[in-house]
């Protein structure tokens, strides 16, 4: 079986002491009021993860992750972080191919498919990003669109190394658009990249990979939408700047 995520992307927020104020209530209210076998991921701005380590060291529960990684190990790649450095901090996971690095750096599925072997040869979970926007959606067989993000991404790995992978999808379309897709949309989705995922390296192995569904999720809808037999969890943005809103999230899980 899939493990249960539910992964908090802060992007580019909060000040340091704000950083340090959300991180400790987070904490406290997951040790105190969340049970069950669900990891919870948060992925701060990198500035912050040294700091935060000690943060979470008392709870077994939750790991500190990384917003993105550059495709080489090392060189002159000014203001960039590397895999290796990632992992001498002890941290585990990293995002890879937000919609946002897709759009706004021209990221591409090539570029992607490196970053995540180079997170893998060091030891890191790539949490692979896949989605499409609302013109694919409208326009195009938006199903195959996404499964050839992953298909290009992704599908060159080895059946050991997928299942090191946990893939998030996220309806671009439906990020800060006050959109939501629905619980039959998510569903839908997920089951059409697990059937891929399936067909590649069978089902035993495609069962065991959690899909996370990320597009404006809420407290309010995240136990409609975790509901559907392919959604393991969640890749949250906006309500994971707020403690009680993500906690919420978590239990919902």
């Amino acid at each position: 079986m899939a493990k249960k995520i539910v992964a908090g992307n802060w992007k580019m927020n909060k000040t340091y002491e704000e950083a340090l104020a959300l991180v400790s209530e987070v904490v406290n209210m997951v040790k105190d009021e969340v049970t069950g076998d669900v990891r919870v991921i948060l992925f701060p701005p990198a500035l912050y993860v040294s700091t935060l380590r000690s943060y979470v060291k008392d709870a077994p529960a939750i790991s500190l992750g990384v917003q993105n990684i550059y495709q080489k190990a090392s060189g002159a790649y000014t203001g960039e972080i590397s895999a290796p450095m990632v992992k001498s901090l002890g941290i585990q996971y990293v995002l890879v191919g937000h919609s946002e690095r897709r759009e706004y750096f021209d990221e591409t599925n090539e570029v992607l498919a490196e970053k995540v072997n180079i997170a893998l040869e060091n030891g890191l979970t790539p949490v692979f990003c896949c989605g499409e926007s609302l013109q694919q959606r409208q326009n195009e067989d938006y199903k195959g669109f996404v499964k050839n993000q992953l298909t290009e991404s992704l599908f060159h790995l080895g059946p050991e190394e997928i299942q090191k992978v946990v893939i998030a999808y996220e309806p671009i379309w439906a990020i800060g658009t006050g959109l939501t897709a629905s619980a039959e949309q998510a569903q839908e989705m997920h089951k059409a990249l697990r059937d891929h995922l399936s067909e590649k390296y069978g089902s035993p192995i495609a069962s065991g990979i959690s899909i996370l569904y990320g597009g404006s999720v809420g407290a309010g809808n995240a136990a409609e939408l975790f509901a559907g037999p392919d959604v393991d969890g969640g890749l949250v943005g906006g309500a994971s700047l707020k403690s009680r809103d993500f906690t919420e999230i978590i239990k919902a899980r």
